[in-house]
């Protein structure tokens, strides 16, 4: 596949790129865009869910451009100026960091408890 790009140009940042870009909407207050870099649906999906969960979030939207552009405009607008866009997308990352924290957590004990109870002869693990 002479023609193909590098698989590895899908997810590893170029020097001059920035993971994440801000622009502050100009005709819709409280409101901004986000631009994530080298990220598809899974990651905009996520955000998009946990920001909806945040009652100061009036709107939340993505777009994937293109399926070979690895880019994605995450929109965001809060209902009071008090509270800006960035503020909202920290707080959702926060969110989702503790929820994998705690789903890593619970995993790792259910397999610990499967292990002690099906470790009849003391041969597992070993």
């Amino acid at each position: 596949m002479a023609n193909a790009p590098e698989r590895s140009s899908a997810f590893i940042l170029d020097d001059d790129e920035e993971k994440i870009e801000y622009q502050a909407d100009t005709k819709v207050s409280n409101a901004g865009t986000f631009t994530f870099n080298k990220e598809d649906h899974t990651v905009a999906n996520l955000l998009r869910m946990q920001l909806l969960r945040d009652p100061a979030v009036k709107f939340a939207g993505y777009m994937h451009p293109h399926p070979l552009i690895h880019k994605i405009n995450l929109k965001v607008q809060t209902s009071t100026s008090q509270v800006a866009p960035a503020e909202t997308l920290s707080a959702a990352i926060e969110d989702l960091s503790n929820e994998t924290d705690h789903l890593i957590t619970q995993v790792t004990d259910a397999i610990e408890k499967w292990k002690r109870e099906n470790d009849t002869m003391g041969m597992l693990g070993e």
